[in-house]
């Protein structure tokens, strides 16, 4: 074979591939097209049966020279492709997608703004056991330029013979004592039923990381006017953990605060695996606040201090880390809180490198 006749056949393969692509474009338009007709009705993306259905004629019209699984296989590709797709198209029309609002959101705390480009520290105890103990906690975090609360009166425990909060009685603990120290109150809310009630004692409503998937509570919190901060799921992808959040945004709340807090891995050095790198891709995908859980990432007061500046350095608008009076004798997460001189240091180290943080 010549040169000339060489050359002649590779013009026809790339006027073959120009082809492909023009069709393979074609395709993927009446992809979307079917995508948005989908979501009208409802209807899953994914149709085993369709997808069953479009193998069958391939191979029925498949005369060689290919292998009918080499094409069947390289089709899949293609279906897959088309899959992602209308996956895309489908993040995009998120209401909590930075596609759908490019500006970031700004939610408003009692005057206190978050996502605004300063970064802050939320600092408590794990959970309220009596008032003087949380008044301790929130006079330290007062001294420290501190301005909002953390505790637990609800506490979802893995054992069902583990310390399950105060309830309603510890929301008021908290209430009172921030009342008196000017600062606001968060605090974790299961139950879709207490949330009415709940709004009563708390600044922004937590749901937590095993409450994530409950979307009743979602929704709930969702319908309230309360800002919600939500922690992502013990094995959720951000891709979950976003459409979590557009339960809440659904329901016509906007102020939604993320809070990557770990996932749980197959590393036992930490409490959970601190995924750090969720924080720029959120920050990216979608246009609210970020904020580390330092404590429950890690569940080790001795690393604390690095996480929190990994945590910082990489963009996240805030962290939350847990303190007590006197850790040894806590009725839950004894091990990872810190004193009120380890907290007082850790906010001090901090704020060499970041000295505006509140």
């Amino acid at each position: 074979m010549s040169n000339q006749e060489l050359d002649h056949l590779r013009e026809q393969i790339d006027q073959i591939n120009l082809q492909l692509v023009k069709t393979l474009n074609q395709r993927a338009e009446i992809v979307q097209q079917i995508g948005k007709v989908k979501k009208k009705q409802g209807v899953n993306r994914f149709e085993p049966v369709r997808e069953r259905h479009m193998m069958d004629l391939i191979a029925e019209h498949n005369h060689g020279p290919l292998e009918t699984a080499t094409l069947q296989h390289l089709f899949k590709q293609i279906f897959k492709a088309g899959l992602e797709l209308q996956e895309d198209e489908h993040r995009r029309d998120l209401l909590v997608s930075r596609k759908n609002k490019p500006e970031d959101s700004v939610v408003n705390v009692l005057g206190e703004t978050i996502g605004d480009g300063k970064q802050r520290i939320i600092a408590g105890p794990c959970s309220v056991e009596y008032y003087e103990q949380v008044d301790a906690v929130a006079k330290a975090v007062k001294e420290q330029g501190g301005k909002i609360l953390r505790g637990g009166a609800f506490k979802p425990r893995t054992s069902p013979y583990d310390f399950q909060g105060l309830g309603m009685e510890g929301l008021k603990i908290l209430r009172d004592v921030a009342r008196n120290y000017d600062l606001a109150v968060i605090s974790e809310i299961v139950n879709p039923a207490d949330i009415q009630e709940a709004t009563e004692y708390v600044d922004i409503i937590q749901i937590g990381a095993r409450n994530m998937h409950n979307f009743e509570l979602l929704k709930e919190a969702g319908r309230t006017s309360k800002p919600v901060l939500l922690k992502r799921g013990l094995a959720a992808t951000l891709s979950e953990f976003m459409n979590a959040a557009e339960y809440i945004m659904s329901q016509g709340n906007g102020d939604i605060i993320l809070c990557e807090r770990g996932i749980r891995t197959y590393e036992r050095a930490t409490r959970n695996t601190l995924d750090i790198s969720a924080v720029p891709i959120l920050k990216q995908e979608t246009h609210l606040p970020v904020f580390v859980d330092v404590t429950h990432s890690t569940g080790r007061r001795d690393i604390l201090l690095p996480i929190a500046k990994a945590a910082l350095a990489i963009g996240a608008d805030g962290i939350m880390a847990e303190v007590h009076p006197d850790p040894a004798v806590a009725l839950s997460d004894a091990t990872q809180q810190m004193d009120i001189n380890q907290y007082n240091e850790f906010v001090s180290s901090l704020k060499q490198t970041y000295p505006e943080l509140i």
